[in-house]
């Protein structure tokens, strides 16, 4: 599923293409709006909540969610017009046109056109957002301090929590914060692993690839994701792997048992 950092580089493209321009006519292809037309609304701009996509006009939201194999695609109007499609016809779900610019989404695991007043039913309840220029870290920190119980590592993936991290994310912060993922929230210190991860984001919001390691070499991007059975780059020690969170929302866990230890006091890093 794709990250924060990913839906709001999406978002920035969108919204430098679209932004201002009248929507000289839409499609989705989903049987609930299939007969929604925005058509002659100005599409005033495009931004991101987390992981979540919002297209607004003055009345309209086209609220999108990527999930796992979902996209958008700018082409220009000669383009299609010469089937210049980057992915399978069957998958499109959405289509704005603007006299420059067409956006085609493909696979989306979510797509509705609320109005604009109804934005809150689809984002909501989402925590603050981590790439928010005002992201409210107090309420960020109270939202993930109220069950102390919970493992850190499913704790950050919670969206009402705190929108915008993903697997990778967690993963390579809780590694460079030398914490077990299975640890506590109330044993760990949450504000230092917190703004972490809101560093780690950021750095690598302008980046199509992203690297924790501080290198762009192919291969050396991770610390700890993906990287199960691999010594640590670090100590040498084997890379774990396991899994948490709840039975139909698990997701992979990814350590070093020797730079994350399972008790608090490990080497902050």
């Amino acid at each position: 599923m794709p990250e924060g950092d990913t839906v709001w580089r999406t978002a920035h493209h969108l919204n430098e293409a679209l932004a201002g321009r009248v929507l000289t006519s839409t499609e989705f292809r989903v049987p609930r709006y299939a007969t929604v037309d925005l058509t002659g609304e100005v599409l005033r701009e495009v931004v991101s909540v987390g992981k979540h996509l919002l297209m607004r006009t003055d009345e309209h939201s086209v609220h999108s969610h990527l999930k796992m194999e979902g996209s958008w695609h700018l082409y220009r109007p000669a383009t299609l017009r010469r089937g210049g499609l980057r992915r399978p016809a069957h998958t499109v779900r959405a289509i704005l046109r603007t006299d420059e610019w067409v956006a085609v989404g493909f696979s989306l695991g979510i797509i509705e056109v609320l109005p604009r007043a109804d934005e809150a039913s689809a984002v909501g309840h989402l925590g603050p957002d981590v790439l928010d220029p005002l992201f409210d870290r107090d309420l960020a920190l109270a939202n993930l301090r109220r069950d102390p119980e919970v493992p850190v590592f499913v704790a950050l993936h919670d969206q009402r929590k705190v929108a915008g991290f993903g697997n990778e994310f967690v993963n390579e912060t809780l590694y460079l914060s030398a914490v077990d993922p299975r640890t506590p929230v109330g044993e760990v210190d949450i504000e230092r692993i917190l703004d972490r991860g809101v560093k780690l984001i950021r750095a690598n919001r302008d980046r199509i690839e992203r690297s924790f390691t501080g290198s762009l070499r192919p291969g050396e991007l991770h610390w700890v994701f993906s990287r199960s059975g691999r010594p640590c780059r670090r100590c040498g020690t084997l890379i774990g792997e396991t899994a948490l969170g709840p039975p139909t929302q698990e997701r992979r866990v990814y350590f070093c048992p020797t730079c994350q230890p399972p008790a608090s006091g490990g080497p902050d890093v």
